[in-house]
């Protein structure tokens, strides 16, 4: 499972593929290592985030940073049911799952041990390192259910 990363970790990993650690990738892991627990952000959420906080980072040097981090293991991108990506820290002590609304968006994280043993024994199986295990349920929820019934 992936370890918890620091600026010291990511300027490391990044030397060792022949990268850096710009001040703006620095800036994008600060604010999701201070997001709290449940949150999630898309680029164009981050990208407002940083704009009212007076950090001038371009969109397209979000979109960049957060694929970048995503592939390193840093970030978990979310498939949610708005039609975009969404982003947060890959916390192996806080490892979870999502359950969303289809009609409303709404999201319920939920944690299960059985996905995750899955997960880790089919990755070593195979000989792979696994960086991360996400289960994603698109549902209806019971709000949602009941504006479907029939008056």
């Amino acid at each position: 499972m992936a370890v918890p990363y620091t600026i010291t970790s990511l300027k490391a990993e990044l030397n060792e593929k022949g990268w850096r650690l710009t001040p703006q990738r620095e800036t994008i892991l600060q604010v999701f290592q201070n997001l709290s627990k449940g949150n999630h952000l898309s680029a164009e959420d981050l990208y407002n985030l940083l704009k009212t906080d007076g950090e001038a980072i371009s969109l397209s040097t979000i979109y960049r940073t957060l694929k970048l981090m995503a592939r390193m293991g840093i970030l978990r991108e979310l498939e949610l049911a708005e039609g975009h990506k969404h982003y947060e820290l890959n916390q192996p002590s806080y490892h979870h799952h999502h359950l969303i609304c289809v009609r409303c968006n709404k999201t319920i994280e939920f944690k299960s041990d059985s996905i995750l043993k899955v997960g880790v024994k089919t990755a070593q199986k195979e000989g792979y390192h696994l960086l991360d295990c996400q289960l994603t349920i698109h549902a209806v929820c019971p709000v949602c259910q009941r504006s479907l019934l029939p008056m």
